[in-house]
């Protein structure tokens, strides 16, 4: 919610500073984001009057103008505005003047002819993007007055971000309210008077869904000029509210929403066939919003139609039959109560977020629909003229939100906020929100204003109590309590420990959501149902993830669009799986790769990240266990990874991962840059640790013995030193692969591997024929489980 500070001081005004409201606003629970500018700097702009122009002679798209910029004299400036005419007030950059961007204003000649100054747009002046031509200010603009001081650009936006249940403060009124309240000073708000009918007309209203729209008011304007100018004034408070201006008959309706948080609606009268009826979708009926997307309604859907069909996704967005448009002449103004609970979530079910929207689902006050409509009346009656008839309203008094009554005791104060407050401040603290407070004996009997529907239950008052009163005058108290070092046993490897092994080996740590693009999710995990969400913040997080994959390549993505080549994440965190039994909830350390394998420098050559790189990462993780040597990688298919390039990972025959190269059309579909390498591991399998202990060290020499063999290509060498080892006895200490080669002298099919074997006793020195002995098993036992021969 953005407010123009000048705006809001029109309604209270109290004696503090600017850093100081936003410290008190943020204090009370509505936290200021960000404090900015209305207009960025610039001096030396006065308000000017053309008073003649004519052509430039020597160029067809310049004018020669004669401007009163109030110094006593006529001023010279050629200009090219299309949109330039005599008898204008406009901005004018006098001679001197610094414009935003540091750009200086100098005497100058253009085409030849002398020019002392500038007109200038709004884009040039860092009001808007708009630079179709100058800015055109009211006929009232008094000459030689600063552009500053007339517009009142020495104003800053304060961005408020507020919690869901606080929609009562998506206005001005509503900060307004919290702004008088937290200072003890009179609220200023503008009168908002009846409009009385200048004519008869009516039109027809039926409310069918009354349970979801309890009240709703509307009122016919006829003789509307569609075409007028909306007021700068009015404009600007819109920019600074971050909307554009549209023309007066949305504008009145968005300004009336930003004052006092009542989003309306005005539908083209010459449009509507019948009467309006607020009602509830059929099946197959369908909608054209005025944003220009078509949506096939479920039944069910709020709308609001007429006689043809649906008009408007109630509370969210118009359609385009209805809209208003250039040549619009009579409207029809509505001002509706939508219950928040029907409306959660529809918007986002159809890809929608509006500023309507966004108050309806967290509650607008049912009190202000009449006086909104009151307001709005006049102002468009003010702007585009027009005759307003009788107000129609319908309410259905059973369905609107009823005033809950909450007790309030004095000793549960005290207990929860660790401070007795005397009586009479606490009374009046709670009438300074709009409360009604009757006091009993114990306590207070609280009704709170219609606008506070989040306050129902005594902690809630509690809650406002020490906001308002400031949490930084709350009491400190050390809590007492004993405290017990929980057993860190060494058979359980932590996770701060596996964190920290894969940030030294290069890779940062992500935190993504738990809630997925049904997209990414299907792309990767397709055999697997995801668990949807009821009311989900958009449609791109609409389910729950069963992978981390998901989440680490949407911020792989993220950081690749921004020029970082070289990309190592990882993440920690649950998946959601649906079984038949209940929700499984298992927790992964999962991570992601691509670009080079090293970072850049001189001492290495360059070259691209590859499997056997991110298996070493993996491998490490499983090191710090000690039970890697239990894990085995078994080649198989996956479908979200490359075919050949995709391994199992088990642990004694049990699945506790997988990790491979991203598949190509996974990456084209995704819109991805690969190659890229995944991997996750189920975190208990990882965590579970060996007990360390001694092991005996042999004072004997070792004896190494090198292996070059043929085998076939599909054997894999984990299955190769198994055997070895099998073979190899008890004096076999270790075996390392050292060298895989194919090609020249290497028969179509087959791979040579180079295996360092280390053989050593405890007892005494191992001879020759000790080894040879040991080599010639296992050779024999290579040669009958794989085929296997030793290579010449």
């Amino acid at each position: 919610m953005k407010i123009s500070e000048q705006w809001l001081r029109e309604w209270v005004n109290p004696e503090v500073s600017r850093p100081a409201l936003v410290a008190q606003l943020s204090m009370a629970g509505l936290e200021v984001d960000a404090v900015t500018p209305v207009a960025p700097a610039f001096d030396g702009v006065v308000v000017a009057e053309v008073q003649t122009l004519e052509r430039h002679p020597d160029a067809d798209k310049l004018v020669v103008c004669r401007v009163d910029a109030g110094t006593g004299h006529l001023l010279q400036i050629v200009c090219g505005a299309p949109n330039v005419v005599a008898g204008m007030k406009v901005p004018c950059a006098m001679v001197g003047a610094v414009l935003p961007g540091d750009l200086r204003i100098r005497k100058s000649k253009l085409r030849g002819v002398e020019s002392h100054g500038m007109l200038c747009s709004a884009r040039e002046l860092g009001l808007s993007e708009d630079h179709t031509g100058l800015l055109a200010l009211p006929a009232a603009a008094p000459v030689g007055v600063a552009v500053r001081d007339y517009l009142g650009l020495d104003d800053h936006v304060i961005e408020v971000d507020l919690t869901p249940n606080r929609g009562d403060c998506l206005s001005v009124h509503g900060v307004a309210r919290e702004v008088a309240a937290l200072n003890r000073c009179a609220l200023a708000a503008p009168p908002v008077a009846a409009v009385a009918a200048t004519i008869a007309d009516t039109f027809p209203v039926l409310v069918e869904a009354a349970a979801d729209c309890p009240r709703y008011a509307g009122r016919v304007v006829r003789g509307v000029d569609a075409g007028a100018a909306t007021p700068l004034w009015l404009q600007e408070r819109l920019r600074r509210a971050g909307l554009r201006s549209l023309g007066p008959l949305v504008d009145v309706t968005n300004y009336v929403m930003l004052e006092l948080g009542q989003p309306m609606h005005a539908f083209d009268l010459g449009r509507l066939e019948g009467g309006i009826v607020v009602r509830h979708s059929r099946a197959g009926e369908t909608l054209e919003l005025l944003n220009g997307s078509v949506l096939d309604l479920a039944a069910g859907e709020l709308l609001i139609a007429d006689g043809q069909g649906p008009l408007a996704l109630a509370g969210i967005m118009g359609g385009v039959a209805s809209g208003c448009t250039d040549t619009t002449r009579d409207v029809f103004l509505e001002s509706a109560f939508f219950a928040p609970r029907p409306l959660a979530g529809r918007a986002r079910r159809y890809g929608l977020h509006t500023d309507s929207s966004h108050r309806f689902e967290r509650g607008v006050d049912p009190a202000l629909q009449v006086p909104a409509l009151e307001r709005a009346t006049q102002l468009l009656l003010d702007i585009a003229g027009g005759s307003a008839g009788p107000l129609t309203e319908i309410t259905s008094a059973g369905e609107l939100p009823q005033a809950t009554v909450v007790t309030l005791r004095q000793a549960r104060i005290q207990r929860l906020l660790g401070i007795d407050i005397p009586p009479a401040e606490t009374a009046d603290l709670l009438e300074r929100l709009g409360m009604s407070v009757d006091s009993v004996a114990d306590g207070w009997r609280v009704t709170p204003p219609s606008w506070r529907f989040d306050v129902a239950i005594e902690e809630d008052l509690i809650e406002e109590i020490g906001r308002v009163r400031g949490y930084d005058r709350l009491p400190l108290h050390r809590p007492l309590s004993r405290f017990a070092i929980a057993p860190i046993p060494e058979t359980r490897i932590t996770l701060d420990r596996l964190r920290a092994i894969l940030v030294d080996r290069g890779y940062q740590e992500a935190i993504t959501y738990s809630f997925v693009d049904p997209a990414f999710q299907a792309a990767l995990d397709p055999a697997t149902a995801p668990v949807a969400l009821a009311n989900p913040i958009s449609a791109e997080l609409a389910v729950m993830r069963t992978s981390l994959w998901p989440g680490l390549l949407k911020a792989l993505d993220h950081n690749r669009k921004r020029q970082q080549g070289r990309v190592r994440l990882f993440e920690s965190g649950l998946r959601f799986v649906q079984t038949d039994a209940a929700l499984l909830q298992d927790r992964r350390i999962g991570g992601v790769a691509c670009g080079t394998a090293e970072p850049e420098q001189w001492g290495v050559p360059a070259r691209a990240v590859d499997f056997f790189d991110v298996k070493g990462d993996v491998e490490a993780l499983l090191a710090a266990s000690g039970c890697g040597d239990a894990v085995r990688f078994v080649a198989a298919a996956h479908p979200a990874l490359h075919p050949g390039q995709g391994a199992r990972i088990e642990w004694e025959g049990e699945l506790i991962g997988w990790m491979g190269q991203l598949h190509p059309a996974v990456e084209k579909a995704l819109d991805l840059d690969g190659p890229i390498y995944l991997f996750e591991l189920a975190l208990d399998a990882v965590t579970d640790a060996r007990l360390p202990r001694f092991t005996e060290l042999s004072r004997f020499p070792a004896i190494r013995r090198d292996l070059a063999i043929l085998l076939a290509e599909d054997v894999a060498a984990t299955a190769v030193v198994e055997c070895i080892r099998t073979y190899g006895g008890e004096w076999l200490r270790d075996v390392q692969l050292f060298d895989v080669y194919r090609g020249k002298g290497i028969d179509r099919g087959l791979k040579s591997l180079a295996l360092g074997l280390i053989l050593q006793d405890f007892s005494r020195t191992l001879t020759d024929p000790d080894v040879d002995d040991v080599i010639s098993r296992i050779v024999a036992g290579l040669s009958s489980r794989f085929g296997a021969s030793l290579r010449a």
